[in-house]
This record gives structure tokens, C-alpha cells and sequence, in this order.
């Protein structure tokens, strides 16, 4: 039974010029979902988070280890524990990646976006996802096929809305107009944004409010660099230790440490945790519907919503993070 109160102090966020609220902290299953994690601490995590007050999770079909595994887990936990409240939740997944073997196992034809939508949906054990997205470019397919495959993927009754990943501002704004032509809304684009990378400021950000799209930023936490793990070297059990194929050694150099050593003083100054600033930062930006945060347990999760409780920011404090990250 979800707790009663899980939605009196969750501060809901318009998706761009939609109707769709997101909650400021959603949950992604990038990482600790696949078929090698806990299943008891992946239950607590997702249950635990619905009784918070989060109602988003984010998936794509390559999510795992393995490929897949990730909708597995969770199309497990939908069935078993949340089959009732089904409607409270926004479900989204991805397409695009490489995830079988063979000429449409990846990128963005027809062929591969919709027969990954049925996919997914088969391991997630719903008709419907509230979201696809197109995971990624294709540069040798057209964007009017990927767009009208996800076209397609709402007027099937397969998904209620559509966004983009990694896209930058003009093919954004292209996948808009296309999108429009068929008489739908792109609703929300996912980039990677954070304190150590500001790319979608400038063109993406001034794109996205122009077209009314809705953003939702992922690696909040820079691969767990900005959650405060790497201040003071490299831990033997940490992420860039233990699996490499996102975050390296090399890429904790001394100049992101320095960086991080002073965004962590002044998140200590705002009586937060680096995580929670870093947070709470992107949540100031006033094109940021949502922040997309992993987690391997349930106080890491608790930690992040933590970071809602003070998202203002000083003259001061601003040009002091923005020094820091100039280190």
C-alpha cells in the first residue's frame, strides 16, 4: 500500500507548454536496475520513490546490463507491486542505441524505432509508455522517418508523448516542426547537463523555450563526480574503479577535483551536500523541468529530494559556482 501522503508536498513542474507535470527529482534506471542488481534493493528503490512522491522513472531500451534489462526489472516491479496505480505514473523509454544484432538494431529507421517500442513494451509489461524518446541521432537517416516513426508510436496508442535525446538546437528544432506537422507536440528533450558540463546553455536553452519543449537533465551528477566521491582521490569501490565503461580514473584529473573541492565549500556554506547544490542548481534554471538522478539505494534518492527544499540562490553564490567551475 503506497503511503497516503505521497503527493502533499511534491512540488509538480509543468513539461514545457504541455500538459504533463513531472516531479523535480525523477528517477532514472540507466545503472543498478539490470539483471546483476539486488532485486529486493531495486523494489525499495522504485516503491520507496512512489511513496515519495516521484512518479516518473526513465528508462531506454539498452538500460542494463544486459540490453533490456533494466524494463525488465522494472515491468517486474509494475506487475507485482504498482499494477493499480498504473495511471499515477509517467513511464518513458528510449530507442536508438544499439541493442540487437544486425542492420536495425540500432539508430533511428522505422524498422528499428518501432519494433524497439514493441519490444520494450513486452518487457515492461504495459501497452503504453507515457514517453519515447528518440535516444540519439541517426546522421544517415532522414529526420522526418525518425520523427514520423514516433509519430506513429502516439497515434498507435503505443505512447502519449514524444521527446528527444542529444540532440542539439537546430535538429531540435527541427524534430519540432516535423512533430508539429503531424499535428503532435515534442514534449520534452533529455541532454546532459550539470555543473562540469553547461553545453545546453545558449542555443539548446533558448531552442527549447522557443518551441515550449520541456527538459529533462540527465548525469546530474556527473557520473557521481558532483556527489562528492572523488574529493579526495579515487575510492577502490567507487564507479570509476569498478566499472569503467562510463567514468574512468583518467577522467577524475586534478583540475575537476579542485573544481569540486570548491562547489562543495559553498554547497557546505547552503547547508547542503554537493549532490543536493548541484541539484538544486540545475532546478534554478528556469528551463529545467526535471533532474534525472540514478541511485544504487534508497538513501542516495532521499538524499537527491532533499535538494527541493532550497533551489534559490544568491547573486553571490552564482558567481561563486560559476568561478568555481572555472578552476
Amino acid at each position: 500500500m503506497p503511503s497516503s501522503t505521497r503527493y502533499d508536498s511534491m512540488p509538480y513542474r509543468r513539461c514545457g507548454r504541455s500538459g504533463l507535470k513531472l516531479p523535480p527529482v525523477s528517477l532514472g534506471l540507466w545503472h543498478n536496475f539490470g539483471e546483476g542488481a539486488d532485486p529486493v534493493v531495486a523494489r525499495e528503490m522504485i516503491v520507496r520513490s512512489f511513496d515519495a512522491g516521484i512518479t516518473h522513472f526513465d528508462l531506454a531500451n539498452n538500460y542494463g546490463p544486459p540490453p533490456g534489462g533494466a524494463e525488465t526489472t522494472l515491468g517486474r516491479i509494475l506487475r507485482d507491486d504498482l499494477t493499480a496505480h498504473r495511471d499515477e505514473l509517467v513511464i518513458s523509454t528510449k530507442a536508438g542505441f544499439e541493442m540487437w544484432a544486425g542492420p536495425y538494431g540500432e539508430w533511428g529507421s522505422r524498422k528499428h524505432v518501432l519494433a524497439s517500442l514493441d519490444q520494450s513494451l513486452r518487457r515492461l509489461q504495459i501497452d503504453c509508455v507515457d514517453i519515447f524518446y528518440s535516444h540519439r541521432p541517426d546522421p544517415e537517416t532522414p529526420l522526418e522517418e525518425t520523427m514520423g516513426a514516433l509519430a506513429t508510436a502516439v497515434k498507435s496508442g503505443k505512447a502519449l508523448y514524444v521527446g528527444v535525446s542529444n540532440y542539439d538546437a537546430q535538429m531540435t528544432q527541427q524534430a519540432a516542426k516535423l512533430l508539429q506537422n503531424e499535428g503532435i507536440h515534442l514534449l520534452i528533450h533529455q541532454p546532459v547537463y550539470n555543473l562540469l558540463n553547461r553545453s545546453p546553455e545558449g542555443a539548446l536553452a533558448d531552442a527549447l523555450q522557443s518551441e515550449g519543449i520541456g527538459c529533462i537533465a540527465f548525469s546530474p551528477l556527473a557520473q557521481g563526480i558532483l556527489a562528492g566521491r572523488y574529493l579526495n582521490g579515487i575510492p577502490n569501490d567507487s564507479r570509476a574503479v569498478c566499472d569503467r565503461r562510463f567514468l574512468r580514473p583518467k577522467h577524475i584529473t586534478d583540475q575537476i577535483q579542485n573544481r569540486t573541492r570548491a562547489l562543495a565549500e559553498i554547497a557546505s556554506a547552503r547547508s547542503q551536500t554537493l549532490a543536493q547544490m548541484s541539484i538544486a542548481w540545475l532546478l534554478a534554471r528556469p528551463f529545467v523541468t526535471s533532474v534525472l538522478a540514478g541511485a544504487s539505494r534508497w538513501s542516495q534518492i532521499e538524499e537527491n529530494l532533499a535538494a527541493t527544499n532550497n533551489t534559490n540562490f544568491t547573486n553571490a553564490e552564482l558567481a561563486a559556482i560559476d568561478h568555481a567551475c572555472t578552476l
